[in-house]
């Protein structure tokens, strides 16, 4: 059990017997009066969002969540379907995946995360390399500054494709690198 002060943003913590990871954390009060901590959390379950407030002595379970190295199957509506080593199959909830839906493709290879013996989302490597499918021609003339523009990335399924804003040098067919924590284009690939 840790108090609610050594609570830290991307914790997991047990919250009326639920599994919340904390998003955000706001400090408020003073030494004197005792501080007081606003969470924003999300369920990570049903991935609902909750804010609550709770004092600096409250105590909280610790979560650590199992992770186990998989690689991106198939679409089973509307189930996405990962397999690990021993050919194990995973499914986990499109609502779980959050952004990690714009950049699967098939054999691709992530962490799937487990709790209570269940996957419930997966984590993508921090960068990946993807193909432009489709990017508007640059402008003649519009080249002052840090220009970006729109650039269509490739998916596992085209309802999902995502959209990354690049400089106005990337065309369709290069080969880009993404920080998939940011969605933000790295270098051309």
């Amino acid at each position: 059990m840790k108090p609610a002060k050594e609570i830290r943003v991307g914790n997991i913590i047990m919250v009326d017997s639920k599994p919340m990871i904390v998003l955000r954390s706001d400090v408020n009060g003073s030494s004197r009066t005792g501080f007081t901590y606003k969470w924003k959390m999300k369920n990570l379950l049903t991935n609902s969002p909750q804010e609550n407030v709770f004092r600096g002595d409250d105590k909280f379970d610790v979560v650590v969540l199992d992770k186990k190295p998989v690689t991106y199957s198939y679409f089973a509506d509307p189930l996405f379907v990962f397999m690990d080593a021993d050919y194990e199959q995973y499914e986990i909830e499109e609502e779980n995946l959050g952004d990690a839906l714009h950049y699967l493709k098939d054999g691709m290879e992530c962490e799937a995360v487990f709790y209570d013996g269940k996957a419930i989302s997966v984590e993508l490597p921090t960068t990946i390399v993807r193909q432009v499918v489709y990017s508007e021609p640059a402008v003649k003339g519009n080249t002052s500054g840090n220009v970006l523009k729109e650039a269509k990335i490739e998916n596992a399924i085209e309802a999902n494709q995502h959209i990354v804003m690049v400089p106005l040098f990337i065309s369709s067919d290069d080969k880009i690198e993404i920080d998939t924590r940011t969605n933000e284009f790295k270098k051309r690939g």
